[in-house]
């Protein structure tokens, strides 16, 4: 007799994930559990799979009204699905909504440059200190409201959404970024020490200096711009001076 087959859904990366989703995975990034774990708990809560009870080498299941033997080594196999959940999202992912306040665009189009800057410069304050309070500013920008009160979760998710941003515009604008680490700073590439206030504030007014071209009074406009604008002639600023150096090497 053939066996009966069990199909089992499962998001296949983090695009796919809806909020509750991400709330639910994000919730799990602060209990401390392998990954491993992690994609254990996430298999079981996004394939509807219920557990009745452990079943000699492994557990009695329920998938809707059919209930079934389900192996250990048939979910360690399985759980290989959610293995982009170790990894960075390639395409930025946020929770859409908190507080009933939306977020901004994932890839940050359409978001002024002067609150990219912020945002970068508040990111690489926590990654300095730790301090939690940086995040909830950093998502006061990016669902643009004055006030917000974030879960852990949320917390968790601002700090995923920024770094996977980076990611992202490192890969659009590999001149201008190329000088980025692995671990996403900016400014030491070289140096496992994170940057100075004054480094981050010297490289902010470095590139409104860039864009200006000296001009303050194009300042307030430049600081308006989608920050994809910005950093797209920034790139190209970056590409020229490379162009440059090649051209003519220094002696």
């Amino acid at each position: 007799m053939t066996p009966n087959k069990i199909y089992i859904t499962v998001p296949k990366s983090w695009q796919e994930l809806d909020d509750n989703q991400l709330y639910y995975v994000y919730n799990l990034f602060g209990d401390n559990l392998s990954i491993d774990q992690l994609k254990v708990y996430c298999f079981f809560a996004w394939s509807k799979l219920k557990i009745r009870c452990r079943y000699g080498d492994g557990y009695l299941a329920r998938l809707g009204k059919t209930e079934f033997f389900l192996s250990v080594e048939v979910v360690a196999s399985a759980i290989h699905a959610l293995d982009f959940l170790e990894a960075i999202p390639d395409v930025p992912v946020r929770i859409s909504t908190i507080k009933r306040r939306h977020a901004a665009d994932s890839q940050l189009v359409g978001f002024a440059f002067d609150r990219y800057l912020y945002c970068e410069n508040l990111y690489q304050g926590y990654l300095q200190t730790q301090n939690q309070a940086l995040l909830v500013e950093m998502a006061k920008l990016l669902y643009d409201t004055d006030k917000i009160e974030l879960n852990q979760a949320e917390k968790v998710s601002v700090f995923w959404w920024w770094m996977a941003v980076k990611q992202l515009f490192s890969r659009q604008w590999p001149h201008f970024f190329q000088g980025v680490s692995n671990d996403g700073n900016l400014l030491h590439a070289d140096s496992n020490r994170p940057p100075t206030a004054q480094q981050l504030q010297d490289a902010m007014n470095g590139q409104i200096r860039a864009l200006t071209k000296g001009d303050v009074t194009k300042e307030k406009e430049i600081l308006a711009m989608d920050c994809w604008r910005a950093l797209t002639e920034l790139d190209a600023q970056a590409r020229e001076y490379d162009e440059l150096n090649r051209r003519y090497p220094s002696k």
